[in-house]
């Protein structure tokens, strides 16, 4: 008091009772709001929807020209920013936001897939969409309250119980085959769906594919064989960082056998055949010697020019009338 008329209140005075936590039937009712919402409206140009409606890899529809004017606007745009922050916020309190924020999930135009609604003619809702999607097995709504999923990558939509009772591994409509983690609820709520979408991103990350089981923009396609040469360049590596002392016992060794090349035997060591016998081995060497003199021979005596050296009469001179090179030409008379 400051006996000027006011008070100053107490938090007793202001916090009459405690923070309760929600009960089940306004947990419900906020869970039906929030579907009715994503199943009418765009979450980031918050306009009615309207076909060709896309779909990112958390389940949730976008317009696919809101998703084409988010691409092309520039990093730097405020408005581009505000839509990554809306994008998906009103989900976040259904387990959206476990599995990461828009601008991480949709980068380019192969991180969304196109789903296809079967819509039925002359039949308009009082909703936001102003169209009817129906499930082209049964004929049941699409919409809040029904758990419906599409189909990667053909993107045609089917109630989940459909889906969960054929089990054939193949679209009923078009026929193409696709795997039991390419089935994507639209806008999930059970745990485990949202559990299963977040391992299927990492696990498609890894891989260098998108949504759309694309390759991903930036990750390159790995060559048959890339990891024998990954092994055979870090044995490389580890090869080329050898310590000093290595690399002189290595060098030492290297001179060690070299001596002992030039020491050996020419028959042990000059073996063309690899025969481990000295005393063959020496054979062997002398019959090739041999046999290369005779081919000398042969090669001299097929020489016309080595044959006109060399006289081929058999008979022998006289020696009397024979000279050295000295007096040969001149008489020389004898006493």
């Amino acid at each position: 008091m400051g006996n000027d008329g006011g008070s100053i209140p107490k938090r007793r005075e202001l916090v009459k009772e405690a923070a309760k936590s929600l009960t089940s039937a306004q947990l419900k009712e906020a869970q039906n709001e929030q579907q009715e919402y994503g199943w009418t409206t765009d979450p980031l140009t918050r306009k009615p929807l309207a076909r060709p409606v896309v779909s990112d890899a958390a389940g949730l529809l976008y317009n696919k020209d809101s998703i084409i004017e988010y691409l092309l606007k520039p990093d730097t745009d405020r408005e581009k920013d505000e839509m990554r922050k809306v994008g998906g916020v009103k989900g976040a309190e259904g387990g959206f936001a476990e599995l990461g924020a828009f601008g991480d999930r949709v980068k380019a135009l192969k991180d969304v897939v196109e789903v296809k609604f079967e819509v039925v003619e002359g039949q308009r809702e009082l909703s936001a969409r102003g169209e009817k999607w129906v499930c082209p097995i049964t004929g049941t709504e699409l919409g809040p309250g029904a758990k419906a999923c599409y189909i990667v990558p053909c993107g045609h939509a089917f109630r989940g119980s459909v889906v969960k009772e054929v089990g054939e591994g193949k679209c009923l409509q078009c026929n193409e085959s696709y795997a039991e983690n390419d089935v994507i609820p639209i806008l999930p709520t059970a745990p485990t769906d949202v559990a299963r979408l977040n391992l299927r991103m990492k696990t498609l990350r890894e891989k260098g594919l998108t949504h759309a089981l694309k390759k991903a923009p930036g990750s390159k396609k790995r060559k048959k064989g890339a990891e024998k040469d990954a092994a055979n360049g870090d044995a490389a590596e580890n090869g080329n960082k050898l310590s000093d002392e290595e690399k002189k016992k290595s060098s030492d060794e290297d001179k060690v056998k070299e001596k002992k090349e030039k020491s050996s035997t020419p028959a042990t060591n000059g073996n063309a055949n690899g025969i481990k016998n000295a005393s063959t081995a020496s054979l062997t060497q002398k019959v090739m010697k041999e046999q290369e003199e005779r081919n000398k021979r042969r090669k001299l005596a097929e020489n016309d020019n080595v044959k006109s050296l060399f006289s081929k009469s058999d008979t022998k001179p006289d020696l009397k009338k024979s000279a050295d090179y000295m007096t040969r030409g001149f008489s020389i008379g004898r006493k």
